[in-house]
């Protein structure tokens, strides 16, 4: 019998644990004597939802990498001249084309893009690049066309590839400032897709074919054909590395395929099937945004494709144990394993709380009661060293109060009488801003373990807002103006200043984390929701929501490891459920071959 050891000249290591796994340890096979398992390190293949597109549009042109990637042009009830920038979760407004069209070509880098060809009123020759922030007009192509299979190259070295019906065939290779003809692809199909370099470029599928071809600089040859033959695809990658994915046969397909230089394979489908859309990065961390899902609709959506040795398990949601006196308006400070909460009231807000509890990560248990039983309070700082202040008895207050594990005391009052109030920080330099009197306010107060004293005003006079961070990188989003809001604010000790809008504006959501690494969930929008959504410090991305939509509830933790306890369900009432949320992880995966 053929074993292992003649097959790949290397001995099945006999191991108790496995082996610490990385990129070097791919195909390595061993044999845990422990649980008495073969066990392999292979390749994980995927795509996973990334931020939407703030243009919705099809026939766009792409360029780029996974975590700065490039879309422009396009087309979605006219033609566009958009430009949008992504940094490996959302997309931010770049320069606008001068000349807005679409089916155009597109390579290069996000700070040195380049757009060519494409379909205004009638074919286009024009060529624009771009340095990061606005367009300039470079060389024209010296053939006008549209349907172009995109693109190859960079800059300063790009290829041309393909065109529309009776120019599907035609190559022009650029050298930053001027077009050249170069070699002829040896068949006509539009609406290919191309990838690679100047020198080593790749035209794949058209309308409706299979055909690979390869550039070598001055001719094309053929490569591997396709599994399925389609157009309007999307392609990134080198021509012995090479990622296809989505485009018509004529109905849109999900459909992914890498090459690898000879041979196209399948791999994981994309979630969204559609044609006509951008594409960027390479076969190891691909993109592709945009495209259109029928002949009228055309969608925003962004998918990430990663083939690694790792696995990323996905954020969620789980169940912790229940508080012991379900309520809404809940004050909150600590962590996700030693957490705080204290105050709130019944469904009517008119039966008050001095209760506290503290969370073990598993269980509730009695602290020590508040000297003033209050709701729609806020808090911060950690469960040993906990601080809460403002809320509502009959009036708005200004109590504060200090904890130390296991009794509360009095602190300085608040300049502001108010409730529903932002907090962040610790005991010590904590931080109090928003909230509402007999209207909403922007104030915000800074706290030294005795006194408050005045820092800057909100931007955005509100209550009911998020929070995050410390005294001196604060964090408040969404809240309450008259309508929900979805404005963010980031507080320096000083001033506040805006940040990356919430996808989805609410009012009564709690937050946890860092200024730069925060999470915001639960929330009113035109009725309770769970969701959540994820900050890095410039913009939100959505991740999953909650198991239990609600709103006005305690929130602490971090990105990460974050804790939801309590709230208000409208028609249902108060709740004592608890929640723990586990951001993504990513670790390298062993595969199970066979069971001894």
């Amino acid at each position: 019998m053929t074993t292992y050891n003649q097959l790949a000249g290397y001995r099945v290591n006999y191991l108790s644990t496995d082996p610490t796994l990385n990129s070097g340890n791919e195909g390595q096979v061993w044999y845990n004597s422990t649980t008495g398992k073969l066990r392999a390190l292979v390749q994980i293949k995927s795509w996973a939802a990334g931020g939407n597109m703030g243009t919705a549009r099809g026939f766009l042109g792409g360029a780029g990498t996974q975590t700065e990637g490039l879309g422009f042009g396009g087309y979605a009830a006219g033609n566009k001249n958009n430009t949008e920038e992504y940094n490996g979760s959302s997309w931010t407004a770049g320069g606008n084309l001068a000349t807005a069209r679409y089916s155009l070509g597109g390579c290069g880098i996000q700070t040195a893009g380049l757009a060519f060809g494409g379909y205004t009123t009638a074919n286009s020759n024009a060529t624009e690049e771009y340095d990061g922030s606005a367009w300039t007009a470079g060389g024209n192509l010296g053939t006008a066309r549209y349907a172009l299979a995109g693109g190859a190259g960079t800059q300063t070295a790009g290829l041309a590839i393909g065109g529309d019906q009776t120019r599907a065939n035609l190559t022009e290779e650029y050298d930053g400032s001027a077009w050249t003809a170069g070699g002829n692809l040896n068949t006509l199909f539009p609406y290919a897709v191309g990838c690679g370099t100047q020198t080593a470029g790749l035209k794949i599928g058209g309308q409706t074919t299979a055909t690979t071809e390869e550039y070598n600089g001055t001719s094309w040859a053929a490569g591997g054909n396709l599994g399925t033959a389609r157009y309007q695809l999307g392609g990134t990658g080198l021509q012995t590395a090479a990622l296809a994915f989505g485009g018509r046969i004529p109905t849109r397909v999900a459909n992914t395929e890498q090459y690898d230089g000879a041979a196209w394979s399948n791999t994981a489908n994309m979630a969204t099937a559609r044609g006509v859309l951008g594409g960027a990065g390479t076969l190891q961390a691909g993109l592709g945004f945009g495209g259109g899902t029928s002949d009228t609709t055309y969608v925003a959506n962004t998918e990430e494709f990663t083939s690694s040795i790792n696995v990323t398990t996905a954020a969620a949601w789980a169940s912790g144990g229940n508080l012991a006196t379900a309520r809404r308006n809940i004050g909150g400070a600590g962590t996700q394993t030693a957490g705080l909460g204290f105050g709130g009231g019944d469904a009517s807000n008119t039966s008050l709380y001095s209760a506290t509890e503290e969370y073990n990560g598993s269980a509730w248990t009695a602290g020590g009661n508040m000297g003033t039983a209050r709701t729609a309070l806020s808090g911060c700082g950690i469960q040993t060293s906990g601080l809460a202040f403002g809320g509502y008895t009959t009036t708005n207050v200004t109590n504060t109060e200090e904890y130390d594990g296991s009794a509360w005391t009095s602190g300085g009052s608040l300049g502001t009488a108010r409730r529903t109030v932002g907090g962040a920080g610790i005991q010590t330099a904590g931080l109090a801003f928003g909230g509402f009197t007999t209207t909403y306010v922007a104030n915000t107060e800074e706290y030294d373990g005795s006194a408050w004293t005045a820092g800057g005003s909100l931007a955005t006079a509100r209550s009911g807002l998020g929070n995050a961070g410390i005294q001196t990188a604060g964090l408040g989003f969404g809240g309450y103006t008259g309508t929900n809001s979805n404005a963010t604010e980031e507080y320096d000790g000083t001033s506040w200043t805006g940040g990356g809008n919430l996808n989805t504006a609410r009012s009564g959501l709690s937050g946890a984390g860092t200024q730069t690494l925060a999470l915001g969930f639960g929330g009113y929008t035109t009725g309770v929701t769970g969701a959540t959504e994820e900050y890095n410090g410039t913009s939100w991305t959505t991740s999953t929501a909650m198991t239990t939509a609600r709103r006005v509830l305690g929130g602490v933790g971090t990105q990460t490891a974050g804790l939801g306890f309590g709230g208000y369900i409208d028609g249902t009432g108060v709740l004592s459920a608890t929640e723990e949320f586990t951001g993504a992880v990513t670790a390298a995966a062993a595969s199970i071959l066979t069971t001894s």
